[in-house]
């Protein structure tokens, strides 16, 4: 009979035996400590971190200690009998087995109810014994909370296979505790099983948050990046559109001049032009459906005191300190800059109500430093409808100019964000809005027709 006619209930039967065989016969005496109890819980998070540490092993004391107090009951009311050895130590040597070698206690246990009796000459007592009726529930219920729930079936069944055995190699008991054991057996293995489903669906929905967590930063960082991308867009091909402007007018600013500066000048405008069609391209990858090309230039540093003033309209008392000798920066820095300032100044207005603001510039010679730091709130704090990746849009833009950037509560309760930009010395240059010069000399052909400017 080949695999493929074999009858559905064969492989429905091969497939309990592979899972009994899996759960419980499968190196069953193999070492398998009880792993130790999680620390996050409500009540252990409360400790100190020492006792944290060692609260982790409770499981494993307690059993320990209902083994040793088992021990020692049956050594101080039986004293050194066989009675004591099958009525007490076995059910202690049992319970404290459970804490390396589980499995390996719960075939032990099922032999209770067949020489238990016998060498305690319980012979007309129960089939379970006290002891070993509470030892073989601890048993099974600690298996059950950490093995699949077909194992707590199967423990059950074996439970009703060894003592209904136990009854027909001994005979009858006077007193027969088959029935209780087995009820009282499916609400203990109930139970564990309840508990071990919950904690591994608490466990999974932990593992989906940490993950959705993660993924949720790493959308909130692409987002981020994509919006500096689509504002310093604007910042290169302004300069882009300088440098076509000025390698087309160049060559007008020379009489008779080389042929090879002509070339030279016509391919740095086409190189201006491609990289300009390059830089379209680029936005338009990055371009959010919903984006609108700004109106206006993008904001400098000069521009800080019209964002003080719309701040003061809408509740927040902020001030600008500026210390050192001011100096026209890269444009990509001053906007950076700009849009730090703005967004700890939005966060100040949203987590800190009735605060006052002080919004600090500094010049100095490595670079630019930039300090925002407002007073705790004055009134009660309404839940804030942002998405809180402020920070971490700021992280960004300082991180791309090479820069640190830090942020945190201040002593006093309220918050601080301090960065630091590097820029390099660099020679002056002209403001971005002065018009090129008119040329000094003209040469005596006439101009060719004048192109449009490309726009950024």
């Amino acid at each position: 009979m080949t695999e493929t006619t074999r009858s559905p209930e064969y492989h429905l039967a091969a497939g309990v035996l592979q899972g009994l065989r899996e759960d419980l016969l499968h190196n069953a005496f193999a070492y398998r400590p009880l792993p130790p109890m999680r620390t996050d819980g409500p009540l252990i998070r409360l400790l100190p971190d020492r006792m944290r540490h060692y609260a982790r092993w409770t499981p494993h004391a307690f059993l320990l200690a209902v083994a040793g107090l088992v021990a020692l009951s049956g050594a101080t009311f039986m004293g050194v009998t066989s009675d004591m050895v099958a009525l007490s130590l076995w059910p202690a040597g049992l319970i404290a087995l459970v804490v390396i070698r589980p499995v390996g206690a719960f075939w032990l246990s099922l032999a209770s109810p067949v020489w238990a009796p016998l060498l305690a000459n319980y012979y007309n007592s129960w089939h379970w014994s006290p002891g070993t009726f509470a030892a073989h529930l601890l048993v099974t219920f600690v298996i059950a909370l950490w093995a699949r729930p077909r194992t707590a079936v199967w423990m059950w069944i074996l439970t009703a296979l060894s003592t209904g055995a136990a009854e027909i190699v001994l005979g009858g008991y006077y007193n027969d505790n088959m029935a209780h054991m087995l009820v009282v057996l499916a609400m203990t293995l109930l139970l564990a099983v309840a508990i071990n489903v919950r904690r591994t669906a608490d466990r999974e929905v932990r593992a989906e948050r940490t993950v959705t967590a993660v993924e949720r930063d790493k959308r909130t960082l692409l987002e981020e990046r994509t919006t500096i991308a689509r504002e310093l867009h604007d910042v290169v091909a302004h300069h882009m559109s300088v440098v076509a402007i000025q390698a087309e007018a160049a060559p007008y600013r020379v009489e008779n001049p080389p042929e090879e500066l002509e070339k030279a000048f016509a391919t740095i405008r086409e190189n201006a032009v491609a990289a300009l069609t390059e830089l379209r391209r680029i936005l338009g990858v990055v371009r959010a459906e919903d984006y609108e090309a700004p109106d206006a230039p993008q904001p400098v540093l000069a521009d800080l005191g019209r964002l003080l003033e719309n701040v003061r309209e809408t509740g927040l008392d902020a001030e600008k300190v500026v210390t050192g000798s001011v100096r026209p920066l890269p444009q990509g820095v001053e906007l950076s800059a700009y849009r730090i300032v703005q967004e700890a100044l939005s966060n100040a207005l949203r987590h800190a109500p009735g605060a006052t603001a002080r919004v600090e510039v500094s010049y100095v010679l490595g670079g630019l430093g930039l300090r925002v730091v407002n007073t705790p709130p004055e009134g009660p704090v309404k839940p804030s409808p942002g998405a809180g990746h402020g920070i971490t849009g700021m992280r960004e833009r300082v991180a791309m100019l090479g820069g640190e950037l830090t942020a945190g509560p201040t002593a006093d309760g309220g918050y601080e964000v301090a960065a630091f930009v590097p820029v390099a010395p660099a020679e002056p240059v002209a403001p971005r809005d002065e018009a090129p010069t008119a040329p000094v000399m003209l040469k005596k052909s006439p101009a060719p027709a004048t192109t449009e400017e490309p726009s950024p």
